[in-house]
């Protein structure tokens, strides 16, 4: 996974974890590109400040995950429901040209309807 993806997503589930500064140079790096440079200027500090501010949040964020598994475990779940959407598809097709059995369609829509609402 990419660094940036990966970031993103450790932001999204432990970001409450980390302090506002914390949380403000993590987005101004990640989400609005900013550079260390930029950063310090904007906020009156040194790039090595920022540099550092934005690595000890990623360490934590990443220390959080080797201790919880959370992320890891979300991305398998993921991937999960995308091979099970694979098999419904794939019982949609074989009921609509062999069997046409409306209850076996529904439980299919249901079943995709379930599989939404437990995707991101």
């Amino acid at each position: 996974m990419e660094k940036n993806v990966r970031m993103a997503l450790l932001f999204d589930f432990f970001g409450e974890l980390l302090t506002q500064k914390q949380r403000g140079y993590f987005q101004m790096y990640y989400d609005e590109n900013l550079s260390l440079s930029e950063i310090a200027e904007n906020e009156g500090i040194t790039r090595q400040a920022v540099r550092d501010i934005i690595m000890r949040t990623e360490n934590i964020l990443e220390e959080t995950e080797a201790r919880t598994g959370i992320v890891k475990r979300f991305t398998e779940i993921q991937a999960d429901i995308s091979v099970i959407e694979g098999y419904l598809d794939e019982i949609a097709k074989l009921n609509k040209s062999r069997f046409k059995n409306g209850a076996l369609l529904d439980l299919c829509n249901r079943i995709s309807e379930r599989l939404q609402f437990l995707k991101y």
